[in-house]
């Protein structure tokens, strides 16, 4: 379905778990499905995504879609794109909110993933139609990815992040606050990590994801196997595990192991290879772009600052 709507705040149709929020849109503008508009996961991150928080979007989104939970994310760069195209790869509906007109292709690198989205789930927005992205509109459409979810997970945010935004809406309408936690060494992760100390919900795998999706939303709709090893560690060697949790330049990682310097970039060169690894731009090594909660779909999002 591919159909515009505009859903009046009194309208039968308007989403009743988002009018019963603080500052629910007056009307709701939308492209696709208002069907669709039911309860679901929120799976936001940060734009300037590292490869950790790419996997782990994709890992936790592919999950729930695969066991029938709906995924919101906001379209952007990062982390929510990697959310709508591991819920879109395992054929599920995926809701992208915007800071722009619902029928704005934003950012630039979106089109054919919008349009995915608009035809099998639907795209939403409070502004009006052709409305130009606008700063100020991105953060408050973070309250709306919050009052459509019954809980807003968050895989990767550094210090300071627009994310922890949509935390707070989360919290002022009553959801729940999930986080993936990171290296502590990783600033990439500082926020993620700060909003579990502060209370937030720990998730470490698919099974505590599993247990807190039920709790929220309800037996899943589809059975899924929670058992299988995360594509980022899946044989995974000394070296390729400390990559996971701290990327390190060639250097610290001879230091780190006590190695010789070609002996490390050698190793270096068979898991990157291998597809295991991935130089990143400046200069250190981590965990490559794995975005697929099975390891058989992989994609690559493209890191840009668009969004």
């Amino acid at each position: 379905m591919n159909a515009r709507f505009q859903l009046p705040i009194d309208d039968p149709r308007y989403p009743a778990h988002l009018r019963f929020t603080p500052e629910p849109p007056k009307v709701l503008y939308g492209i696709g499905d208002p069907s669709c508009l039911v309860p679901g996961i929120a799976v936001i991150g940060a734009r300037n995504a590292t490869p950790y928080g790419l996997s782990a979007a994709a890992l936790f989104a592919g999950w729930a879609a695969d066991a029938g939970y709906l995924v919101i994310s906001g379209g952007a760069v990062g982390c929510d794109q990697a959310a709508h195209f591991a819920a879109r790869d395992a054929g599920a509906t995926t809701v992208a909110v915007l800071g722009c007109g619902a029928d704005v292709d934003y950012p630039s690198n979106a089109v054919s993933l919008l349009a995915d989205i608009r035809r099998t789930g639907v795209v939403v927005s409070e502004l009006p139609w052709g409305a130009p992205p606008q700063r100020w509109a991105f953060r408050r459409r973070n309250r709306i990815i919050a009052g459509l979810s019954a809980g807003v997970l968050v895989v990767e945010a550094s210090l300071p992040s627009g994310t922890f935004s949509t935390a707070d809406y989360a919290l002022d309408a009553g959801r729940e606050v999930l986080a993936v936690p990171g290296s502590v060494f990783a600033p990439e992760c500082a926020g993620s990590n700060r909003l579990i100390r502060q209370g937030a919900t720990p998730v470490t795998d698919a099974s505590e994801f599993a247990l807190e999706l039920e709790r929220l939303l309800g037996r899943p709709r589809s059975e899924v196997t929670t058992e299988h090893p995360s594509p980022l560690v899946e044989g995974g060697s000394d070296i390729a595990s400390a990559l996971i949790a701290n990327p390190m330049r060639p250097d610290d990682i001879a230091r780190a192991f006590g190695l010789d310097i070609v002996a490390v970039a050698r190793r270096l060169g068979v898991l990157e290879s291998q597809g295991r690894i991935a130089r990143y731009p400046d200069g250190r090594y981590g965990v490559a772009k794995v975005t697929s909660s099975d390891g058989a779909r992989k994609r690559t999002i493209r890191e840009d600052s668009d969004g």
